[in-house]
């Protein structure tokens, strides 16, 4: 329990915001990642950091596993959390979320973050690696989807790679398309009138 504290893991109370109850169990699975610990210690140490509302929910989700001789797996204990803090309806509002995702006026990055953290909510769309491949182009900007329909990408790590050297050297082009024309924040001599 020492070396878990040491994570400094946060305290979950429960509550109606999805966001929290996700963040937090991004979280301890981030701490479970590094301990290695077995699936069992996993969800008992999980469960030492409910407060109020969240630990009265685990009192009743554990009489309910004694009951039904329920195995005391990470996911087991992911499932009753994700139906108690995410449920369907959330799930779904993440899934068309997920497949309304576009690039638009975020970075490859950024773009990237949103879309890995969606995907979890449409795994089906996203199941084999051409897919998940195919999905991210397809969210991305067109200048960007034109650059890449050349390019022979297998993975969605070369996907994301090429994506944002391509959206580096459009950057690159345009600060010197623009210091070129002399824009704003560049010094220019202006005519004299005479």
């Amino acid at each position: 329990l020492e070396r878990f504290q040491k994570f400094a893991p946060p305290k979950f109370a429960g509550g109606p915001d999805p966001d929290i109850a996700e963040q937090w169990l991004e979280a301890m699975v981030n701490i479970f990642t590094a301990l290695n610990y077995t699936e069992q210690r996993q969800v008992n140490f999980a469960v030492f950091q409910f407060e109020g509302p969240a630990r009265a929910w685990w009192n009743v989700i554990r009489a309910k596993w004694e009951r039904e001789r329920t195995v005391w797996t990470w996911a087991n204990f992911v499932r009753e959390f994700n139906e108690k803090y995410l449920p369907p309806l959330v799930q779904e509002r993440r899934e068309d979320e997920f497949i309304g995702l576009r690039q638009e006026t975020l970075s490859v990055a950024e773009y990237e973050t949103k879309f890995t953290k969606l995907s979890k909510f449409a795994s089906e769309l996203v199941a084999t690696e051409p897919r998940r491949v195919r999905r991210f182009i397809q969210g991305l900007n067109l200048d960007i989807q034109e650059a890449l329909a050349a390019a022979q990408v297998s993975t969605f790590t070369e996907a994301l790679d090429k994506a944002q050297r391509i959206e580096n050297a459009k950057a690159q082009i345009k600060a010197s398309q623009n210091r070129k024309r002399g824009t704003p924040g560049s010094v220019t001599e202006e005519p004299s009138e005479s």
